[in-house]
């Protein structure tokens, strides 16, 4: 208990309404560079097609949630939904957060107004997680046009990949706040690539041998991806809410040691 308290911090550090000032003046610095905003939307599409159509042209179906047979298409365009929330919501709680944290000083420009360390860290995790919003409602609108829709309950898909934006973005940015420079990204880099890779985004957790199955299904963007998936073919239990409160309490998580960690290098 005596550790948790030292990396989580009191309830009230973590923002008030006057975060809206931050998101604010993320969104008015990126008029200019819009942009940059779409490129980031392009590369599941292009993973979409050149695997989900290339690749499930070759593979007549595979075992989705529940032991349901669906196309490869139907299986990979969720999974790689949630490979977009969660880039998105990584790239603007890690690179831009530690450029303005450690370079730029935008930070302690923003403590000098009335906003607080708790302001900074809801606000930043709101613009990442707007971010990777903007993704995931561009990708689901190419999945209803390909029909890679199976259910009603695919209108859930947008608010939970805003749940795994929250929860990466959160974590990113925690992770930041302890990086001293630009090649500490590499860890990034190390830890999302192998998670886009092996998260059943490709192939079905079956495919993993029993130990190796049980750590991938331990894993963050399994649950966003499973998730995903369910509710893009119906398949829909009560192990979706595991998924949910996991992904919540990751993101929950992270933003407290944000505001904890903050505190200690705005405030010192």
């Amino acid at each position: 208990m005596t550790l948790l308290a030292r990396i989580a911090p009191p309830l009230p550090l973590v923002g008030s309404r006057r975060a809206g000032r931050l998101v604010e003046r993320n969104v008015m610095s990126y008029r200019r560079n819009w942009i940059v905003l779409l490129s980031g939307f392009f590369e599941p599409v292009f993973y979409l097609f050149g695997i989900g159509y290339g690749l499930g042209s070759l593979i007549p179906s595979v075992v989705g949630p529940e032991g349901r047979e669906i196309s490869y298409g139907l299986f990979v365009a969720p999974a790689l939904l949630a490979s977009s929330a969660m880039n998105g919501a990584i790239y603007d709680s890690t690179f831009n957060v530690f450029f303005k944290l450690r370079y730029a000083k935008t930070y302690d420009a923003v403590l000098a107004t009335p906003l607080g360390v708790g302001d900074v860290a809801v606000g930043e995790v709101t613009w990442a997680l707007i971010r990777g919003t903007l993704y995931s409602m561009g990708f689901v609108a190419v999945m209803a046009v390909f029909g890679l829709v199976a259910s009603p309950w695919a209108v859930l898909t947008l608010p939970a990949a805003m749940l795994i934006g929250f929860a990466f973005a959160a974590v990113g940015m925690a992770a930041t706040t302890f990086m001293r420079q630009w090649t500490d990204f590499d860890y990034i880099t190390m830890v999302t690539l192998p998670l886009f890779l092996f998260s059943a985004t490709f192939y079905p957790i079956t495919a993993y041998p029993e130990p190796l199955r049980i750590v991938v299904q331990l894993t963050p963007l399994y649950h966003g991806v499973d998730l995903l998936r369910s509710l893009t073919i119906g398949a829909v239990g009560p192990g979706i809410l595991v998924h949910v409160a996991y992904l919540a309490a990751m993101g929950l998580i992270g933003l407290a040691v944000v505001a904890r960690r903050l505190n200690r290098l705005l405030l010192k």
